[in-house]
Formats: C-alpha cells, structure tokens, sequence
C-alpha cells in the first residue's frame, strides 16, 4: 500500500541544558548542528525505517537546512518528490532539553505555510495519509476531504493544538493527540480531554498518548490501553512523531489497530533512547527486538 505524508519539515537547534529556562530566565547549555525534524519529516521517516512504502509531501527553502532535510528523508527510502522548494526560509525549531530528557520547543514555520493540499495530485484509494498541524490547517482539511471521497484511511496528530472544524474532524479514522492537546481539545468542544469523551463527541477512533502511562484508544470496538516500555529516556523530543509514523505504517501494511499500537509503543520508546527528532526514529529491526524481549 501507499503511506501519504503531507507535513512540517523543520531544522532543529536542540540545546541541552541543566533545568528548561523559567519566564525572564537565561539557562547556560550547549547546541549542536542543525538536525533533521518537523512533525511531518519525523513521522515519514519513522514510517519507512519500519517497513512503510511512504511519500512525503511539504515546503523548504532553498537554502542549506532544506538540503539538509531534504537528503535525510531521501536517505531514509522516503520519496520526497512532493517535497516543493519554495522562496520562505526553511523552518527552525530551538529544542530545549533538560538532563530529564524533558523539552521545550520554540518554532519558526518559515516555508511551511506555503505547504498546499494541491501538492499531492492524487490520493490513491485505500491508501493511507497522515497529517499533523504545522502547516496550515485549512490544507489539512482540504486534503481530508478529498481522502474521505476515495476512502483512504485517514490519520490526524493534532500536535501542536490549534483549531479543526469539527466537520473536518469528523472526516478522520483515528485523531492522535497527547494528553495536553487532548484536553485542549476537549475545552474546545466542551467535553472532558480523555480519549473516552473525544470519542463520543466526535463519532470517531481517538488514541491519546500518555508519556510514562502508555496509550488508551477509544474506537467503536471498544477501549484499548497498552502501557508504556520501560527505557532510560535520553530525550522525549521525537517520541510521539515515532509513535505516529510507525503506527501509520503498520496500518496501512495491514495490521489491526491493537498490533499497529504495541509496534508504535515500541518505537516511541526507543526514540526517547537517542538524542534528537528525526535521527531519533527507531528500524524495524529494533522494534522487533524490544517487542521480543
């Protein structure tokens, strides 16, 4: 099958410091290089490195950072045909990561907002497309509606929050949200944000991740939970894109929603295990080994 992925391509400046910086507050640390992310470069390349046949749709600049990005999901088997150039500087993200491994993320979408729904001609039917909310939300919702009328399975990481018609929403097979963004949701709708609530108010599968907790997914089969893997956690930065991407992937190869889950548990885990986003997404092979252990 093929995985669609219309979304953010982002360089990361990932600073690395004692404690995350109060308001007014300067904390001394140290940066590296720019590195490959974005919410939708990150979830493409977890996708392939775990077996997906994948193509990623989005904007960079011409500049060095979209080269960068660019030539790191090429690497990674994802075909980047439907990754445009456009005038707009690449986008940045400064990380912030404590010596916890917890982040604070600050982004400049830069080419981003020029990303279109336009950019994928067509959407097969039966194929699989995957988005998140750093390009602007109106092209998500163009894209779902045209996926909706060939019956492609549609996947939405509301990450960062922001606002969807609930029409839009609707339209989804299964809405992915950490617990923040679940209850922002939730205030939006007037509903409480657990996956339970989501589920009901909107008539569609809801899976929220819960950090150390695991997952709970509400979808008209039922309530599933499944609990987190035990790791030493290096950085939670790319946790939840390696969740989504491998939990597309094994969609759209087949697998039911409960194996989909504990594939993309795995791959959640082990991202927190290395530093940065996308350098972060775990292989098939690794994945394997931990679900054997």
């Amino acid at each position: 099958m093929t995985l669609l992925v219309f979304g953010s391509a982002i360089a990361d400046f990932v600073f690395r410091m004692p404690h995350l910086p109060r308001p007014g507050e300067t904390v001394l640390g140290e940066a590296g290089a720019a590195l490959p992310g974005g919410k939708g470069l990150n979830q493409a390349i977890a996708a392939a490195r775990d077996g997906g046949t994948v193509r990623f749709f989005g904007c960079v600049g011409a500049d060095a950072n979209g080269a960068l990005l660019r030539e790191t999901a090429r690497s990674a088997g994802v075909d980047v045909t439907g990754l445009r150039e456009v005038e707009e500087p690449t986008g940045l993200a400064c990380v912030c990561v404590d010596a916890a491994g917890h982040n604070q993320i600050a982004v400049s979408i830069g080419a981003n907002k020029r990303a279109s729904a336009a950019q994928v001609e067509a959407i097969p039917p039966g194929a699989t497309l995957l988005l998140q909310m750093e390009v602007p939300p109106a092209e998500n919702a163009t894209l779902l509606a045209r996926g909706r009328a060939v019956g492609a399975r549609l996947l939405l990481n509301l990450a960062p929050a922001a606002a969807m018609a609930p029409e839009a929403l609707r339209a989804l097979d299964l809405l992915i949200l950490n617990e923040s963004e679940a209850a922002w949701l939730g205030a939006q709708l007037g509903q409480v944000g657990d996956a339970r609530s989501l589920h009901a108010a909107l008539g569609i599968g809801v899976a929220v991740t819960e950090g150390e907790r695991g997952v709970t997914a509400v979808t008209g089969e039922g309530l599933l939970h499944l609990p987190a893997h035990r790791v030493e956690v290096v950085d939670t930065v790319g946790a939840g894109d390696a969740w989504c991407g491998v939990l597309a992937a094994a969609l759209d190869q087949g697998l039911p929603l409960e194996a989909a889950m504990r594939r993309a548990n795995a791959a959640g885990a082990l991202a927190c295990t290395k530093p940065g986003a996308a350098p972060a997404m775990p292989q098939a092979a690794a994945i394997d080994a931990l679900l054997g252990s």
